[in-house]
This record gives structure tokens, sequence and C-alpha cells, in this order.
């Protein structure tokens, strides 16, 4: 018994001593969904492509999609697509131009449907991204 003990505390002294105990702290801010719309996105070269103009939740009510809209072409960007500064109101999205022209686009009147698979696997493919697993909450009348 003493022995494993003894284990345990070594265990636990090269874990402290590793630094991984020391981590330091880092206080999460939320974001506000006032903060994003409105933000100026661009992409390579700082060209600007439009405004945060809508936000597209999932089931979980975490950020899927941030839709950009430029003189009334809508487009999706996944979340994790882009890099945030949310203090300077600003996104930018590492797409070229072209990549970025290639982007299917949409109005207000006719949105796509998000979740669709092809859809989302599409969308998230020209950001060089992969979308994450889709948990639907299912709810039973009593």
């Amino acid at each position: 018994m003493s022995k494993k003990i003894l284990a345990l505390g070594s265990v636990v002294a090269l874990f402290l001593s590793s630094g991984f105990a020391s981590a330091q702290v880092v206080e999460i801010q939320p974001v506000r969904i006032k903060q994003i719309l409105g933000t100026k996105v661009a992409i390579q070269g700082n060209t600007a492509v439009g405004i945060i103009d809508d936000v597209v939740l999932d089931d979980q009510g975490q950020i899927e999609y941030v839709i950009v809209n430029n003189e009334g072409k809508m487009v999706t960007v996944p979340w994790s697509a882009a890099k945030w500064d949310l203090q300077q109101r600003s996104a930018t999205i590492n797409l070229t131009q072209q990549q970025y022209q290639a982007i299917p686009t949409y109005t207000v009147q006719q949105y796509p449907n998000f979740y669709a698979p092809t859809y989302r696997t599409e969308t998230y493919k020209v950001y060089g991204l992969t979308p994450r697993e889709i948990r639907r909450i299912e709810r039973r009348n009593p």
C-alpha cells in the first residue's frame, strides 16, 4: 500500500514540476451578437468584402455561420473561417479575391438551407475546413 502511495506521490510531483499545473488562467470574454453585427469583413490583401449582417446558431446555441452582406449579395462564412478582432470590429478571411468570388451568393428573399448536409460540406470546403458533427436535440412530448 505504501509503495502505491509513494508511486502516486511521484506522479503528482512530476506533474507539478512539468508546468502543467502552473498554467495561467485565461479569462474568456463573452461575445455578444451586437459586437458581431456590422463587423467589417476583409479577405487577403485587406480587400473589404462586406459587413456581417446576420448570425446563424446551431441547436446548442453556438455560432455556426456569419452572413456577410455586400450590396445585397449574401455569403455564408463559417465562424471558424474568420480571424476576429472584435475590439476593432473586423474579421479577416484567408481567401484570395478569386476564391471569394467563386462562393455562391444569395439574397434575403431566399436563404439557403444552412444545415443540409451537402450545403454544410460544400460551404466549409470552400474555406478549407471540415464541419463539426451536428448533435440534434430531440424533444419528445410527454
